[in-house]
């Protein structure tokens, strides 16, 4: 899982300021210490399980995670800068994150998908709508005393959830929350739409000032290489094609006429094909070609283990907002880590065909599936 940087470092360019800021500047420890140390033991012992040999490059990113827990851990009190993680997908970058999530030795810490967070932030909003600062409350509620929060896959693509995400960066940095993002896009590429990308502008320079921007990169998918994933219950999933009756019957699977029934969400009912304990069945239609959101899915994995969505299409032949509705529901499957079975007509990779930003992403987890293709 190697990864980039310019060839003098971010960090490094900014000791100085940084310096000046904290007033008496970073202890000559920084990075040194046995905070430190605690960093920089857990990866090297974390790769050598797994079998990875860290490069210079990735060594570089547990380096400046090590003087970040330097300071957050001294005596000083102060709060270091932000870390912004991006890159293709599948190049280490949630790794990275989660690492530095677990080694860190405090309680008071969050590491969230930012669908999940995102999704919350906009609920607790709504029931404070009519409080003076119905967004500092809810911060209040979610994240409490919280110092560090983690954020795994951060974009924007909506205007108006970018608004919301330039006060929600403003008072983050505000409460000296130290925030440490994964993206797939570098600042400069965030809400790439061009009608509305100059009014994003504020918060990439807000993260450009304030976050430690660092490119993790590399020539290979680490997750399509890697295939030890027994602790993962998402990649002991199953793409079943071409999903024929003598396929639905050996596997326990419903059939593709299946009635609908009501589901209730929330205050919404859905639709889906099955229902029983913790297994759940809808099609594709049930929840990317209706007005579902990210909540939803949220809700339901709340009730659901099991997954099962039927008739994939070929996504290039949908539009924009169904294929995104659909990246949307897969990535919280994955970071909620449900078990899923997805059935389609075509090989995967046919059915995947897309335009969508994110699509990318959702075709590297989608391929730690375990095919089942009954021969012609």
């Amino acid at each position: 899982m190697p990864a980039r940087t310019p060839k003098r470092s971010r960090l490094s360019q900014r000791w100085p300021l940084l310096r000046r800021l904290f007033g008496k500047g970073l202890p000559a420890s920084a990075g040194h210490d046995a905070h430190a140390a605690t960093i920089r033991d857990y990866f090297r012992d974390e790769a050598k399980n797994q079998g990875y040999t860290l490069s210079r490059s990735q060594q570089q990113v547990i380096d400046c995670m090590a003087q970040q827990a330097s300071v957050l851990l001294g005596d000083s009190g102060h709060t270091p800068p932000s870390l912004y993680l991006y890159g293709a997908v599948g190049r280490g970058k949630s790794w990275l994150l989660d690492g530095f999530f677990q080694a860190l030795p405090i309680t008071r810490k969050r590491r969230l998908h930012f669908h999940q967070f995102f999704a919350r932030l906009h609920d607790g909003m709504f029931r404070h709508r009519q409080e003076e600062d119905a967004l500092e409350i809810t911060l209040d509620e979610l994240l409490e005393d919280c110092r560090v929060l983690c954020f795994d896959e951060f974009h924007v693509h909506d205007i108006g959830d970018a608004m919301l995400i330039t006060r929600l960066f403003k008072a983050l940095f505000k409460r000296q929350i130290m925030l440490l993002v994964t993206s797939n896009y570098a600042p400069e590429g965030l809400l790439p739409n061009p009608l509305y990308h100059a009014r994003f502008k504020p918060v990439i320079e807000l993260i450009n000032t304030r976050m430690q921007v660092m490119e993790v990169g590399g020539a290979h998918d680490y997750r399509a290489l890697n295939r030890q994933h027994t602790h993962q219950v998402f990649t002991q999933g199953h793409y079943v094609w071409p999903a024929s009756t003598a396929q639905r019957q050996a596997l326990n699977l419903p059939p593709a006429d299946a009635p609908a029934l009501a589901l209730e969400v929330g205050k919404r009912q859905l639709q889906a094909r099955f229902c029983q304990g913790r297994r759940v069945a809808f099609t594709f239609n049930d929840l990317c070609e209706q007005p579902t959101a990210v909540m939803d899915y949220l809700q339901l994995c709340q009730r659901f283990d099991q997954w099962i969505i039927d008739d994939l299409p070929q996504l290039g032949e949908c539009p924009i907002a169904v294929q995104q509705r659909f990246i949307n529901l897969i990535d919280v499957l994955y970071d909620q880590d449900k078990h899923l079975t997805l059935l389609g007509q075509l090989p995967l990779g046919q059915s995947l065909e897309g335009h969508a930003i994110d699509l990318a992403r959702t075709r590297s987890r989608l391929g730690q599936l375990q095919a089942i293709h009954e021969p012609n």
